[in-house]
């Protein structure tokens, strides 16, 4: 008979300890240590040991790829991210808040993938069949090769798996499965690995394609240990404001393609749809009526284009130190650009609050954002207006200087596409190769930049 033994493994970060720790040594988590028993048989692996297929070494040349190992969704901006698709014997793991649509999305998915003739089982740990089929009548999802599961045991799974023979495996979620070969709770930091790791060999050993939903924690990161993310291909995640309707799937990891795409969806009563225009969507709600500190900025999400508004708040403060609010870009570089605003600008912001928002909810993290960011400060603290048809793009350097940016191509393409009459760009990126009928201002320092943009109030 194995023996027994326990160990204090914090649930944040998979940290191990031989006794309970208030406070986590490696991640510095308080209270996040729980005690978790096993059976200690170093003869016997939890993990199928199964052969793969591929385990004699073959010659690079050798090894052959066709197209027939990628499978495309049917949904253009699910496909995007993943980078054109999903691959044959992958991964993918998915994240996201409570209620924020990973379940729909996937199983739309499903519906589609189903219905191109790809045996698919939806393995759902947290609802009973019935709940799943009217999911999938409201989708208007009706394929006779989407197969539905209620199980949380993964060695039942694994018995299905073997009988029914899928090319799509769907695990919603895997913090609510487990495996009797861990004596622990499901969603503790062993079974997630351990249910991770079997389900990765899965894939491997016999090419099914593996669709992993998962849960986050409050402080937005996939619940379960760092290393659940490295075990997968593919890490993807699923953002969005809650009270408005639309969503983002962001690409964390993908070794398949590009880790920095963005696919934009709307979520209706109908399920998720695609947002073609996702410049469209953040500009729907522009006022005709352009008040200072409102500018727009054209920003990229790997491959593509996006124009979003930026709106800056400048006044008197009420503190005794003036406050600095930046949403949806990040704060350092906020405060770093405020500083270049006086001391090579000379506007003195040293008692005024400043509140910077990029609408729509989505985060910049571009660096040719700034000099957007700095004329809607300027502008808003001098009391005049940037004109409306323009778009504004550029880096700014400690020196006031205005740097170049890549892709500025594909970024005056867009904004030339949405109606934009000018665009304020680098003077370093000129001249350009574009056909797009707009006007390109090139400059080179950030007074010439306000100067050149701003109209009087």
């Amino acid at each position: 008979m194995s023996k027994l033994k326990s160990k204090w493994i914090c649930q944040t970060c998979g940290y191990e300890a031989s006794g309970y720790l208030g406070k986590c040594p490696d991640c510095s988590s308080w209270g996040t240590l729980v005690e978790e028993v096993f059976s200690k048989n170093p003869l016997r692996s939890s993990i199928s040991s199964e052969k793969i297929d591929n385990s004699v070494p073959q010659s690079l040349k050798d090894i052959n790829i066709d197209e027939s190992m990628r499978y495309t969704t049917g949904m253009a901006e699910f496909d995007n991210v993943l980078g054109g698709g999903l691959i044959m014997g992958s991964l993918v793991l998915i994240g996201g808040d409570p209620g924020i649509g990973k379940s729909t999305i996937t199983l739309q998915a499903c519906g589609i993938l189903a219905g191109n003739g790809l045996k698919t089982l939806y393995v759902s740990a947290e609802e009973s069949p019935k709940q799943i089929k009217l999911r999938a009548e409201r989708l208007g999802i009706n394929s006779d090769n989407l197969y539905i599961l209620s199980e949380t045991n993964l060695d039942e799974i694994q018995r299905n798996i073997n009988e029914l023979k899928p090319k799509i495996l769907i695990i919603d979620s895997i913090q609510a499965i487990y495996t009797g070969n861990i004596s622990s709770s499901p969603g503790s930091v062993s079974q997630v690995r351990e249910c991770c790791g079997t389900l990765m060999n899965i894939a491997k050993s016999t090419g099914i394609t593996v669709l992993v939903i998962g849960h986050v924690t409050k402080d937005g990161i996939i619940a379960g240990p760092k290393v659940l993310e490295h075990m997968v291909d593919t890490v993807l995640y699923f953002e969005g404001d809650r009270y408005k309707s639309y969503r983002l799937l962001r690409t964390i990891k993908n070794r398949f393609g590009s880790t920095s795409e963005l696919g934009v969806f709307n979520m209706d009563e109908n399920g998720l749809t695609e947002v073609k225009n996702p410049s469209a969507l953040f500009l729907s709600e522009r006022s005709s009526a352009i008040a200072p500190g409102s500018v727009v900025i054209a920003s990229s999400e790997g491959t593509r284009p996006i124009l979003v508004e930026i709106q800056a708040l400048v006044g008197p403060t009420s503190y005794p130190s003036p406050r600095r609010v930046a949403t949806g870009i990040e704060y350092n570089r906020v405060l770093q650009i405020l500083a270049v605003l006086e001391k090579r600008v000379g506007l003195n912001l040293s008692k005024q609050d400043v509140y910077v928002n990029a609408v729509g909810g989505l985060d910049i993290q571009e660096p040719a954002a700034d000099l957007g960011i700095a004329l809607a400060v300027a502008t808003c603290a001098r009391n005049v207006t940037v004109d409306p048809e323009t778009v504004i793009i550029g880096e700014i350097g400690l020196s006031g200087e205005i740097r170049s940016v890549s892709n500025l191509e594909s970024k005056i393409n867009e904004a030339a596409k949405l109606g934009f009459k000018k665009v304020l760009a680098p003077k370093s990126n000129l001249p350009l190769k574009t056909t797009a009928n707009i006007e390109v201002i090139g400059v080179s320092r950030l007074m010439d930049a306000i100067s050149s943009s701003v109209s009087a109030k």
